[in-house]
């Protein structure tokens, strides 16, 4: 069933050189996603995964924030990610259009959304375009500007290409096997593990879950952010780890400028994945933002 665009959805702003064709036409996908049941008198919460996650990095958070006192949480796949459709287009006005129409799905007029890295420029991207179905907005170790060096994750994305493993391998091995190769490149232990949450057997066969060539190709896209000139004026958490470099000093103007009504909060001891490097401290951070009930 094709959804209609949603009202007062503004324009995305201009494409770079050459990639008007590509931009032409946005098209919501239906998003596979998890509900977690919550208390009917909140305003539920939307929890969006970083790149190459899904929305399994959040299911324990999802169940820990609802046993806090929540309304119900919603986790999601991003497009390309997960078990999400896959699609060529990978922009933050064509993320944001994804979530909009699984907010519609779903019945809900408003909501509380967090994201992280990715999904914090997608929750970000949101508010500021349709601020009406956005009551709170938390975004975890990102800011609205350019991220990491385009490099690093095209590097990663060729390690990933470059992996071959044999048909019919036990799941074990075949990790096994790829974490090898993946190393020459990916030395982070940690950052491997989670780049190897995306390999999957399909009829026997090993591949990548993640749209590989789609996120190469827009690689730049996801790094940066669009460009916004009216703000959003809800209430709205900046939630870093003190050990991160992706919420800085040098951040805050265009935080400010975007976000007026910003609390920016760094949780001691935590690097770039904040909720699975500190979760308690995660955890009571994000309840302590939300509404009083």
């Amino acid at each position: 069933m094709m959804l209609r665009r949603p009202p007062r959805l503004p324009a995305p702003p201009p494409p770079p050189p050459g990639a008007a064709a590509a931009r032409s036409v946005v098209t919501a996908l239906p998003l596979a996603h998890t509900v977690v049941g919550g208390r009917g008198d909140r305003p539920p919460l939307v929890l969006l995964h970083g790149l190459f996650g899904s929305r399994g990095n959040f299911q324990t958070v999802a169940k820990a924030l609802v046993r806090g006192g929540s309304g119900k949480v919603v986790t999601l796949d991003a497009r390309n990610h997960g078990g999400s459709p896959h699609s060529p287009l990978m922009t933050y006005e064509a993320m944001s259009l994804d979530v909009q129409h699984l907010l519609t799905r779903l019945g809900i007029a408003k909501c509380i959304l967090l994201g992280h890295s990715m999904g914090g420029k997608t929750a970000m991207t949101l508010a500021l375009q349709r601020p009406d179905v956005v009551e709170r907005l938390i975004s975890v170790d990102i800011s609205p500007g350019s991220t990491a060096p385009v490099s690093e994750f095209s590097a990663y994305i060729s390690a990933m290409k470059s992996v071959k493993i044999p048909d019919g391998l036990s799941r074990s091995a075949a990790r096994q096997l790829a974490d090898d190769q993946l190393r020459l490149v990916v030395q982070l232990p940690q950052l491997r593990q989670f780049l190897l949450t995306n390999l999957v057997e399909v009829e026997g066969r090993y591949i990548w879950r993640v749209n590989l060539e789609a996120i190469s190709h827009h690689l730049a896209d996801i790094m940066n952010f669009p460009v916004f000139h009216k703000p959003y004026s809800g209430p709205t958490l900046f939630l870093g780890g003190s050990n991160s470099p992706y919420i800085s000093s040098k951040d805050y103007p265009e935080i400010k400028r975007l976000f007026p009504k910003a609390d920016i909060q760094h949780i001691e001891g935590a690097g770039h994945i904040v909720h699975q490097d500190k979760f308690e401290e995660f955890i009571t951070a994000v309840l302590n933002f939300l509404p009083a009930p």
